[in-house]
């Protein structure tokens, strides 16, 4: 049996990118129920991708209850629905056979990793008292994404002269914008800058100077994108509800790697449901921003530890 619902968690405080504002996360979660077990898993629609609450869980509903994996991969669009369809079969698999779901991938036991903590869009002083009450994290993500964002970033480091600063402009820039910003950027000590130009609009990015990494956000979402961003970018950001679930994120990281790519791994605002899966796709990789439970007000039972050694794979109690 799938069954469905939407759930609403608020944030600790607004939080703002060159898109918009949200006070709250809505999640879509689907439980999967086979011989007396549960599995689960969590998507967030996102309307940048043309997706909403109501008709992810109308795509998740009207799968069969005892759909595969595979077939999941072969009938299903990758997004929100899928992913947490795929991350459902995946705990449930892991829980009928007793393992962890790192077993049955074949993977390595995971450890904890540094991620990254973010930083909403502000006024330069209001990101500034934010990057103060955060400079004692290790890696610091600001939202960007304005045609006036060098106050900001000088704000943000004065505020944590010390963290490893990575920026997202979530498709905020021109390539006029960025390439007068990028020198700055290095000279700031800016480790990363993801998604500068919108999707579709990047070719750009072949063309002019990168003096530092380029991360493909919006411009990747499955292996399909991989040979359009070629020559382009230096790192794509792989997240779960753009691939669709654990599955493909861990085929489009080994295809990635392949070609030469680094890998972020990120996510939407969620939960530590949410976050689960990405834990495991995270070992080894170039960054990790998996900081969506630190962004809520109140989380899951059983959440992820966050601690100085950096978010913890889940346990059992969680998912997998």
């Amino acid at each position: 049996m799938i069954s469905v619902c939407a759930e609403t968690f608020p944030l600790a405080r607004t939080f703002t990118i060159s898109r918009g504002s949200k006070t709250e996360a809505r999640v879509v979660t689907a439980q999967i129920t086979r011989d007396g077990i549960i599995g689960r898993g969590e998507a967030v629609p996102y309307a940048r991708y043309g997706e909403n609450v109501e008709g992810v869980m109308a795509q998740i509903a009207a799968q069969a209850p005892w759909i595969t994996r595979a077939e999941l991969a072969r009938d299903m669009p990758p997004g929100a629905a899928r992913n947490a369809l795929d991350c459902a079969l995946w705990d449930l698999e892991a829980k009928a056979a007793g393992r962890r779901v790192w077993e049955i991938a074949g993977l390595s036991a995971p450890h904890p990793v540094q991620t990254a903590f973010t930083l909403s869009l502000d006024t330069p002083e209001a990101m500034r008292q934010q990057a103060a009450q955060n400079a004692d994290r290790p890696i610091l993500k600001i939202k960007l994404g304005t045609p006036d964002d060098m106050p900001r970033l000088e704000a943000v480091r004065a505020g944590a002269p010390k963290a490893r600063l990575i920026i997202d402009a979530n498709e905020g820039w021109s390539a006029e914008i960025y390439a007068d910003l990028a020198p700055r950027l290095v000279a700031l000590g800016v480790a990363l800058v993801e998604q500068p130009l919108p999707a579709g609009a990047d070719d750009m990015l072949a063309e002019i100077a990168r003096p530092l990494p380029v991360c493909a956000d919006e411009s990747c979402h499955d292996r399909a994108s991989l040979t359009a961003l070629r020559g382009k970018y230096d790192v794509i950001n792989i997240k779960l509800d753009k691939t669709g679930g654990l599955t493909e994120a861990l085929a489009l990281k080994a295809e990635a790697q392949k070609l030469g790519f680094g890998i972020m791994v990120g996510c939407m605002v969620g939960t530590s449901l949410g976050m689960a899966p990405a834990t495991l796709l995270a070992q080894g990789v170039l960054h990790t921003d998996l900081d969506g439970p630190l962004l809520l007000a109140q989380d899951r039972d059983n959440p992820l530890v966050y601690d100085k050694a950096g978010i913890h794979p889940p346990t059992s109690a969680l998912w997998g």
